[in-house]
């Protein structure tokens, strides 16, 4: 019988080598100043955290996912010796949208609570924040307690609400990751296929790092419904700088 590695081992570990091939994609494309949202070098003036230092963060909470990920499917049983019939393409985009409404559900609000908590921004989510220049691999830069709550947690209940298999979750995981990476590349690409189907997007998140924005934009990684339906929804125009790319500034009256 020839080597098989599980479903379950795939869903865990293809959509951190999804996050890392994506976002050095994008690393590739860094030097497109007249797509790049902020200049280049406003990266190492505004933030915080050295990207040597966000390498090893993002890491420590993929070691994080890794673990939960195990954990759960030992819990749930292991069928990797066992081929489990996969549902109708029917059934799985019902899944994956049930996924998606369940993980921007839990995102919006404990990201929301972890801005109006000021303990927990102070301690917990200003490790986020200290990158105001987004940049793709930095989209999981968090402090471990903040990834473990809002990914992880939330990533638990999409799988386990929608009713995914685990060969289903490595489809959704990925693309999960993948939109996440987008959303933090501060790139505006012509063609980009997210930036067309759906609207929280890298210049609707940009809004949000900018200390403008604190208290807007909530809503990841899919959708803005929670944010127009709770009044926390900055729209936004892209204007073009100067001295070149691309600048999204709100364009509502900012409290």
């Amino acid at each position: 019988m020839g080597f098989r590695v599980s479903d379950e081992l795939l869903g865990t570990f293809v959509p951190i080598a999804v996050y890392w091939i994506y976002s050095g994609f994008y690393e590739l494309l860094g030097g497109l100043h007249n797509y790049r949202l902020h200049p280049k070098g406003e990266e190492e003036v505004k933030n915080v955290a050295t990207k040597a230092t966000v390498v090893k963060g993002v890491l420590i909470q993929q070691a994080f996912q890794i673990a939960v990920s195990l954990l759960l499917f030992t819990f749930i049983g292991d069928d990797s010796m066992t081929v489990s019939r996969q549902p109708s393409i029917i059934l799985i985009l019902i899944q994956f949208a049930i996924a998606m409404v369940v993980m921007d559900t839990w995102q919006y609000f404990v990201h929301r609570y972890m801005h109006i908590n000021k303990f927990l921004y102070k301690h917990i989510h200003s490790k986020h924040h200290s990158l105001v220049v987004p940049f793709a691999y930095g989209a999981l830069y968090n402090h471990p307690l903040e990834g473990l709550l809002l990914d992880t947690v939330g990533g638990v209940l999409s799988f386990l609400i929608s009713g995914m298999t685990p060969r289903t979750s490595i489809f959704f995981f990925s693309f999960a990751t993948v939109k996440t990476v987008d959303d933090h590349c501060g790139l505006w690409l012509p063609g980009n296929l997210f930036h067309v189907f759906f609207s929280n997007n890298c210049a609707y998140h940009d809004i949000h790092h900018q200390l403008y924005g604190n208290k807007y934009n909530f809503s990841q990684p899919f959708f803005v419904t929670w944010d127009k339906i709770l009044g926390t929804y900055m729209p936004y125009s892209l204007e073009k700088r100067k001295e070149g790319g691309l600048e999204a500034r709100p364009i509502k009256k900012i409290d």
